[in-house]
């Protein structure tokens, strides 16, 4: 589907964008079964090892390993384990901040699917610590429009990081 209109491009772009901020709040407020509403059933949810490469040598990205590589059940299960006393890593839970920016929407594969990119900050807070991890990616999603509005088919998370400075990966970008 092409979009010829200016103002059908704007219209898609500020509701992905409002889709994707409001997507942002639910995780930094920690209302992760409201966000997992948000995905589709057949998502995949990938956050691809980084590694450092020549440019003759192809891309940064690995093919093979995964930080995350969770479908909805996967990610379901995530969320459960979080409500539960064995999720030390976010207990007490991280303060997370999403700033999410240069949102870029092209047509989908599908005729009701759109190819989204944008750039992602996360700022953690961890406990009583003055520190503050900074994490910054790219992320590639398709979103998938339905009659409750958007829901989230993929995501692949490309990480500016290839040694991560946090100490574990228990939240979502």
């Amino acid at each position: 589907m092409v979009l010829t209109n200016v103002e059908e491009q704007m219209s898609l772009r500020l509701a992905v964008e409002d889709f994707l901020f409001e997507e942002s709040a639910l995780l930094d407020d920690g209302r992760f079964r409201e966000w997992l509403d948000l995905v589709t059933e057949d998502v995949r949810y990938v956050i691809p090892v980084q590694t450092t490469r020549e440019r003759a040598h192809g891309s940064a990205g690995s093919t093979t390993m995964a930080h995350w590589d969770d479908d909805y059940i996967g990610l379901e299960m995530r969320i459960l384990r979080l409500d539960t006393e064995y999720a030390w890593a976010e207990d007490p839970p991280s303060r997370l901040r999403h700033f999410v920016s240069n949102v870029r929407v092209r047509p989908g594969s599908e005729p009701d699917e759109y190819e989204v990119r944008s750039n992602v900050m996360v700022s953690r807070g961890r406990g009583d610590s003055r520190a503050t991890d900074l994490l910054t990616a790219e992320r590639q999603d398709v979103l998938r429009r339905t009659d409750q509005g958007f829901r989230l088919a993929r995501r692949t998370v490309v990480l500016d990081h290839v040694v991560i400075a946090t100490h574990n990966l228990a939240f979502f970008f």
